[in-house]
């Protein structure tokens, strides 16, 4: 058992954190200034939580942490140092800053490096419900964890568990930089999964489910969850291999939020002033059909991707992302956006809340939209070549025929290029998988090879 005993047993702190973090900030943003850089961006944050597992109804592992962090960027013209420590105190700080500086110095100029412009830092903020913290012993974690994998255990066709577990932790930072912005970000985060085993010898398969949300309370039920995990788990007993084929392709929610997460590493601007994007040069080009929509919502309550500003303070609002099918913005730092001759987005650190939207179709009808064809519940290895917008994966799934589910397959590769892809998703379900920071339901995808034996 791996066990890391926490001192601290009470819930943080907020505004005592809050006001040592700003106190760092300023005092990082003086020195800074004082030895000379012409533009500075601090971070300074705080985070702790508690990750317990159990497997095979006994501890495995409880660890508590409880971190602290400061980060200094400086710019001397447009010649850029960067560094961080794990440490606070004045010392380290101060040691912070210099190597910083040390760096900026030796390092080649850059005539995009920079702060964001002024008018684009946030200057007011909203509360988003991101703030939950409990406090959660370790006993009672304990016992959650275990209520978890009994669930799923409880399936007699279960024959081994890798563990029930159960993740909780909270995060206050302060950003600041010479511009005058002054931002405080926070946010809590509760999850619980269940990995499970069933069947013996080379008939054996795996699978698991989990559940992740800001507040404790929102999470679905332990037993849920585990036996989510047991259903998932026997329903990929005597999995078949099947013949090479084209046929219709039917994602889960939790797998085609991943082909949005394509999406945004197509338009996100490394990639585009790389030239290592299958979609530079793609703003205003139709992708998909003319009825779905994707749309960034980054001030959602209680969702895991808000924020009132991005990881640089500029700014953040609600905009469209793909609108009736087309293309109508990219993901931009201040830096890529330079390169790129744009502005930025308020992408610096990802996107927040990018939201799948259009004419929804009950999940429960996409089978019969399937008619003959492929559910995908699992996609495996790195087969996606961002340069070129091909895409080949290992899969796992249930083949159906005339809207229904005849038996599990494996051991197979779906395949096809992401702009064909895109352009051939012909329905979206109202499953939406929202404990991400991508929202999306099931989606339904025209004929793609699939290899099979």
């Amino acid at each position: 058992m791996n066990e890391k005993h926490n001192p601290e047993s009470a819930l943080p702190d907020r505004e005592r954190h809050y006001l040592e973090l700003e106190e760092r900030v300023r005092a990082a943003l003086e020195r800074a200034r004082a030895g000379g850089a012409d533009g500075v961006e601090v971070t300074a944050s705080v985070q702790g939580g508690l990750n317990t597992t159990v497997r095979l109804g006994e501890v495995e592992t409880i660890e508590h942490n409880r971190d602290r962090g400061l980060s200094v960027t400086v710019l001397l013209g447009d010649r850029k140092g960067h560094a961080s420590s794990g440490d606070l105190s004045d010392a380290s700080l101060a040691q912070c800053v210099e190597r910083a500086l040390d760096i900026a110095r030796y390092t080649e100029g850059d005539a995009c490096n920079g702060l964001p412009d002024p008018e684009r830092l946030a200057t007011a903020t909203r509360e988003l419900d991101l703030w939950h913290p409990q406090a959660l012993e370790p006993e009672a974690a304990i016992a959650y964890c275990q209520a978890i994998e009994a669930a799923g255990r409880a399936d007699a066709r279960i024959t081994n568990s890798e563990g029930g577990s159960l993740s909780s932790s909270w995060g206050l930072s302060v950003l600041g930089n010479s511009a005058g912005f002054l931002g405080r970000s926070e946010g809590t985060r509760y999850g619980q999964s269940c990995v499970l085993i069933a069947g013996e010898g080379e008939g054996m398969q795996r699978d698991y489910w989990f559940d992740s949300r800001r507040a404790m309370a929102d999470l679905e039920a332990p037993e849920a969850t585990g036996r989510r995990a047991a259903e998932r788990t026997v329903e990929r007993l005597h999995a078949r291999k099947i013949s090479t084929c084209e046929a219709p392709i039917l994602f889960t929610p939790e797998l085609a939020r991943t082909l949005l997460g394509h999406l945004v590493g197509g338009i996100s601007g490394g990639a585009l002033y790389r030239n290592a994007s299958f979609l530079k040069d793609a703003l205003g080009e139709r992708l998909f059909p003319e009825w779905l929509h994707v749309v960034e919502r980054p001030e959602l309550p209680r969702a895991a991707g808000s924020t009132c500003f991005d990881a640089e303070g500029v700014a953040v609002q609600d905009r469209p992302i793909v609108e009736a099918g087309v293309l109508q913005g990219y993901v931009l730092s201040t830096y890529s956006a330079r390169r790129l001759g744009m502005e930025t987005t308020g992408n610096a650190g990802g996107v927040h809340n990018l939201c799948l939207e259009g004419d929804s179709v009950p999940a429960a009808e996409l089978l019969d939209r399937l008619g003959t064809g492929l559910l995908v519940t699992e996609v495996m290895g790195q087969g996606v070549r961002m340069v070129s917008g091909d895409y080949s994966r290992g899969a796992a799934g249930f083949w159906v025929e005339h809207g229904a589910i005849q038996y599990p397959v494996e051991e197979i590769t779906i395949a096809g290029n992401l702009r064909d892809m895109f352009r051939a998703v012909t329905a979206v379900g109202d499953d939406v998988d929202d404990r991400g920071n991508i929202h999306c339901g099931s989606m339904l995808l025209g004929p793609m090879t699939i290899a099979g034996s």
